[in-house]
């Protein structure tokens, strides 16, 4: 049986329809079993969450280290798909996921990302056509908020590490040969809709992953010239992007280095998309 564990930490305007996405279509062998922590929420996440017939384990303090380490522990079944609140999986992701898992004998696997951009400004259109064709995020387990990790996969390590960046610390367990992107399966990741709303999410992303690095050897590290020369030197034509790509890339570094020396570097989300995804 799959266990799904879900962190949610003010995700009521959404967790709905992730909840749709999920049940409509993850069935591999008996159904799945579902874990929701709901963690340091205000909202009704937890109430929505029990209303659809889930295990809820609901913590008091906000915090996604500790909501997936509790979700791990109330989980039965492999293997573990660990999902953000605000993605929406296409039909049949997680059989295919879970299958492709199990048929190759990876350790880890994650779908492909499909960018949800409409609506959205020039500017954030233009940060993720580059950011989109990163060798790193087109192979790396992160950016796509779901990641299935098998039996053994799991047992590689204890529990999840207090940074935010959970995402890059799976990809840091795994080499190449262990992992898989499983391109039949699709999972749809909402953009922030206003640049100022990206760079806030960057700066965020890029503090915890600051933290994790400081914290633990062997995490990736940035390829900071990958967008010139993996990216618009292989395509010219989108070098007007890489020009704003840039731009918010160090705005971003500029704040995530003065949030964490003025300690202001909690886990937040972007309200803007999930507000495109509560429409939706």
């Amino acid at each position: 049986m799959t266990s799904i564990i879900i962190a949610a930490h003010n995700e009521a305007a959404v967790l709905d329809r992730c909840l749709d996405s999920v049940l409509r279509n993850a069935t591999v062998g008996d159904p799945a079993q579902v874990v929701v922590v709901p963690n340091g929420c205000t909202d009704d996440t937890a109430a929505v969450a029990r209303r659809r017939g889930v295990t809820v384990v609901e913590l008091a303090e906000p915090g996604k280290a500790a909501a997936l380490n509790a979700g791990d522990a109330a989980a039965t079944g492999f293997p573990r798909v660990y999902l953000d609140a605000d993605v929406l999986l296409d039909e049949g992701a997680i059989d295919v996921l879970v299958r492709e898992l199990e048929r190759s004998g990876a350790l880890v696997a994650v779908p492909a990302r499909r960018m949800e951009l409409t609506g959205r400004s020039p500017a954030v259109r233009a940060y993720y056509a580059i950011h989109s064709r990163l060798p790193a995020v087109v192979g790396g387990l992160y950016g796509r908020g779901t990641i299935a990790v098998s039996r053994e996969g799991r047992a590689r390590f204890g529990r999840f590490p207090d940074e935010t960046a959970d995402d890059l610390f799976l990809d840091s367990l795994f080499v190449e040969r262990e992992r898989l992107v499983v391109t039949s399966a699709t999972v749809r990741v909402a953009a922030p809709m206003r640049t100022g709303d990206l760079v806030r999410r960057l700066v965020r992303v890029r503090a915890g992953n600051a933290d994790l690095r400081d914290t633990l050897p062997g995490v990736r590290r940035s390829n900071r010239s990958s967008w010139l020369t993996d990216v618009v030197l292989r395509a010219p034509w989108l070098s007007p992007a890489a020009v704003c790509y840039v731009a918010v890339t160090l705005l971003a570094e500029r704040r995530a280095r003065r949030a964490r020396r003025t300690g202001q570097v909690a886990w937040a989300h972007d309200r803007s998309s999930r507000a495109a995804g509560e429409k939706a």
